[in-house]
């Protein structure tokens, strides 16, 4: 069948696009730019792309026209925390209306578990959102899912921040409400089971794994499972907005995302039917074992997406290509260069740089300026890399946003997300003659930007140097 993969960028399509095309599907992806499309040139060879902002109207791309199959995997909560339901309505409405010039058959939806009568403000959006697609001239399949486990998930990377970091936990009492974890992998299972099948037109299913657990026994779990140990003590005195700000400094989540999902994990989410799990014989594996299968794709190197490398989570919105252009009147720089022996160790060690492998010199440095950044509201150090040894245009690396990987080029552009008064650019670029060129630029704002910038430059000195002098002699 020709299916549309919407929000194909995002850490689910990331996911189910390797598994479309398993089974022998044609796949159209749908994304904002395509030019941060993390995918390697062996499978985009193997599928269409096309741009399409679905909170713009929109033109209809020839290569939609004749679909089978739609996935609508798009969501806005990690991007506000005021208006991101009516962004999802919007985007669900355009979205019918391009489906309309379409030969779609089935649209697929992934929400979120309703089955109480008072929700979140993000569950209450996820509702509507059907309600919307339920409208299309085309069958709607709905599947209602909990918390999905799996290596990069948001959900499991706050619950490995929290228990990785911290042996003692004072908690919120929401601590205590219950949920039903499904593994990433059965996720994937249900979304393709139901390609085609008539008796899931029209209907809404609930997906979730074996266990119906508290996210404290989640917590508990996850530090049995890892061999750590955790103390948790849960008070009743700390508001949303407390526990909101305690999650965002905790771990690698932003504020908005942390404040949305706070706001949801004050009401249950268990499933009320096994209907899908009977009509396609899936048996979903346990909490335990998806932390486990998790920590195999973390330790092969095989973390295929990641929530953090989402726009949202930093400064951009949409459009890299704006910054692309790194400015030259008006800005400060700090300019090297060095010839290096083995420009192609050293251009892996350029595409390593950042998360577990650190910036090569300072690194303590680098750690007091992230948590500098997180105290002012920044996005911190904590968001880190998904993969050890690979990036790609729009990829999150640190407190960094990567606008250029390329390397057949030899060169590497980063822009930075954290908080400063002015806009900067940090690049690496391995010439003709093997000469690495390692430049920073700063766009400041003002007088402050100036004043920032020449308070910074004896740290600039040292660390910008010693940074450039080991990524060239290892």
């Amino acid at each position: 069948m020709r299916i549309l993969l919407t929000g194909a960028n995002g850490y689910i399509g990331l996911r189910l696009l390797p598994q479309l095309l398993e089974l022998g599907h044609e796949v159209v992806c749908a994304v904002r730019d395509k030019k941060r499309f993390s995918q390697n040139k062996d499978l985009l060879d193997k599928i269409e792309v096309v741009e399409i902002d679905f909170l713009q109207p929109a033109k209809i791309p020839e290569a939609i026209k004749n679909i089978d199959i739609a996935y609508y995997l798009i969501h806005s909560m990690s991007g506000s925390t005021t208006d991101f339901d009516s962004q999802e309505a919007k985007a669900a409405t355009i979205f019918n209306e391009i489906m309309a010039g379409t030969s779609v058959n089935q649209v697929i939806y992934l929400s979120g578990i309703i089955n109480t009568e008072e929700l979140s403000k993000h569950l209450k959006s996820r509702k509507k959102v059907e309600e919307i697609l339920y409208t299309g001239n085309f069958n709607t399949s709905v599947l209602r899912a909990a918390i999905i486990v799996g290596s990069g998930s948001s959900s499991f990377e706050i619950i490995r921040d929290l228990c990785e970091k911290l042996p003692l936990m004072v908690t919120p009492s929401w601590v205590k409400t219950k949920c039903q974890p499904i593994a990433i992998r059965d996720v994937l299972q249900f979304l393709t089971g139901v390609i085609g099948m008539e008796k899931a037109y029209n209907e809404s299913f609930d997906i979730g794994g074996p266990d119906i657990i508290s996210y404290k026994q989640m917590m508990q779990q996850y530090a049995e499972t890892r061999g750590l140990n955790l103390f948790i003590f849960d008070v009743p005195f700390l508001s949303p907005k407390i526990s909101s700000y305690w999650l965002y400094f905790v771990t690698s989540t932003s504020y908005k995302l942390a404040q949305n999902l706070v706001d949801s994990m004050k009401v249950e989410v268990i499933t009320n039917d096994k209907r899908l799990q009977e009509i396609l014989n899936i048996e979903p594996i346990s909490y335990k074992e998806a932390i486990k299968l998790a920590f195999y794709k973390i330790e092969q190197n095989q973390v295929i997406s990641s929530w953090k490398d989402s726009m949202s989570s930093g400064r951009f919105k949409k459009d890299l290509n704006k910054y692309i252009q790194v400015p030259t009147f008006g800005c400060l720089k700090d300019a090297q260069s060095i010839k290096v022996e083995n420009p192609e160790e050293v251009l892996l060690r350029i595409w390593a740089i950042g998360g577990n492998t650190g910036w090569y010199y300072g690194n303590w440095l680098w750690k007091f300026r992230g948590y500098f950044d997180k105290l002012f509201g920044g996005v911190g150090l904590r968001r880190g890399r998904t993969n050890a040894s690979e990036i790609a245009s729009g990829d999150s690396l640190d407190f960094w946003r990567v606008l250029l990987a390329d390397k057949e080029k030899r060169r590497l552009l980063l822009f930075a997300e954290m908080k400063v008064p002015g806009e900067a650019w940090l690049e690496f670029e391995i010439d003709e003659d093997n000469i690495l060129h390692q430049t920073a630029t700063f766009r400041p704002r003002g007088i402050w930007g100036r004043l920032y910038w020449y308070t910074m430059l004896p740290f600039h000195y040292f660390i910008f140097e010693g940074m450039l002098n080991k990524i060239a002699k290892g």
